[in-house]
């Protein structure tokens, strides 16, 4: 236990170890953004897109088999590149600062799992983006953006019954007392809840972590394991009062607008880059799969502008939940020591740069979180 004397310089090394491991974070993220761009634009300019769709019409002659053959060698070409700087962020890293508990056999494990998913996801996606494109070229964009829609829609619904259990183990929390508690502030807030569960993510990491996933009958309060061993009661039902914050501001809902929107443009923007691309480069046509790492290349440059949007707009939506959260159950002080326990957790920056977190941070800083909450109290 930390006495009053040591408590400034824990916090200060803590800090700075933050503030060190999200330093790396960021410049692994734009490494791998770079190496990625750099590959696509490879890729385009040396011709080399062509040599990989011609060499998958080889394999054969139908096209939408000569896709998945085409997508299958793109894919590997980026896993071969980008394996370094993933097992390095994923691994390495995290075992640095004491967050990860994998072991390497179970990383690599995990790592397959999220490329067979990503391989049948991308699988789907391409060949319902190249059909688009070859029997509607002039409004494939809204076929497309309209597809990937209802998706999102589904993903939100299905997502924690069919996917979570994939990398995670799930139990019933036997703590009644504390499931009656987090069902009673549920129904202060309008909102049903059918089940709450135990997370178990202490078996991969030390960071914790909770969630209110799913609509109507599968909406689920998930509490990490490592959240119930480190949080009082209290605590957890302010982290949850957030949760609940964000389904009765119907936050997910309006996130996938927002989505849908950014969606629509940039299918917009990959269409025009076609339209002009497609005599320069040589593509046989906007339906020549050929010209993937240009829609690629586009789309990646559309989120790069709109992430300081996307952010801020996160970043309002999480204050207006903790507002929220603070209303319902009139607890200052369990919020602020959750948030203050969670940064520990996660190791995230208590104060990070205002340039940093403009850019890149989805969330307030834990310290504007706090100031917030003891505002709310005066």
């Amino acid at each position: 236990m930390a006495t009053e004397t040591t408590r400034p310089a824990e916090d200060a090394r803590r800090e700075g170890q933050a503030k060190q491991y999200g330093r790396i974070q960021r410049r692994l993220g734009l490494a791998g953004w770079i190496l990625d761009a750099a590959v696509l634009v490879l890729l385009l300019a040396t011709g080399w897109t062509m040599t990989l769709r011609d060499a998958a019409y080889s394999v054969s002659a139908e096209r939408a088999l000569a896709l998945l053959v085409y997508l299958a060698m793109v894919a590997a070409i980026f896993e071969v590149l980008g394996f370094p700087l993933e097992f390095y962020s994923g691994y390495l890293v995290e075992r640095r600062f004491g967050l990860s508990r994998m072991t390497l056999g179970a990383w690599v494990k995990d790592r397959l799992k999220a490329l067979g998913i990503g391989a049948v996801l991308g699988a789907g996606l391409g060949e319902l983006f190249y059909w688009a494109l070859a029997r509607h070229p002039g409004t494939w964009w809204l076929w497309v953006a309209g597809a990937l829609i209802v998706f999102a829609v589904l993903l939100a619904q299905l997502a924690p019954v069919l996917l979570f259990p994939i990398f995670f183990k799930f139990r019933p929390i036997e703590n009644e007392e504390l499931v009656a508690r987090l069902r009673a502030v549920a129904e202060r807030a309008g909102a049903r809840i059918s089940t709450v569960l135990e997370w178990k993510l202490g078996e991969k990491t030390s960071k914790a972590n909770a969630a209110l996933t799913g609509w109507g009958a599968t909406r689920r309060v998930l509490l990490a394991d490592t959240l119930l061993e480190h949080h009082t009661p209290e605590e957890i039902e302010t982290i949850v009062a957030h949760e609940l914050g964000h389904h009765v501001h119907h936050d997910i809902p309006t996130s996938i607008v927002v989505e849908s929107a950014l969606t629509l443009v940039s299918l917009w923007v990959v269409n025009q880059a076609l339209v002009w691309a497609t005599p320069i480069f040589g593509f046989r046509g906007l339906a020549d799969f050929a010209n993937l790492p240009l829609v690629m290349l586009v789309v990646s440059g559309v989120s790069l502008v709109a992430l300081p949007l996307v952010n801020g707009y996160s970043r309002w939506r999480e204050r207006r939940a903790d507002r929220f959260a603070l209303r319902l159950t009139h607890n200052t002080a369990a919020f602020i020591s959750s948030m203050r326990k969670l940064a520990e957790q996660n190791l995230a920056e208590t104060q990070p740069n205002r340039v940093v977190e403009f850019l890149f941070h989805g969330h307030p800083s834990i310290a504007k979180r706090i100031a917030a909450a003891e505002q709310s109290q005066s």
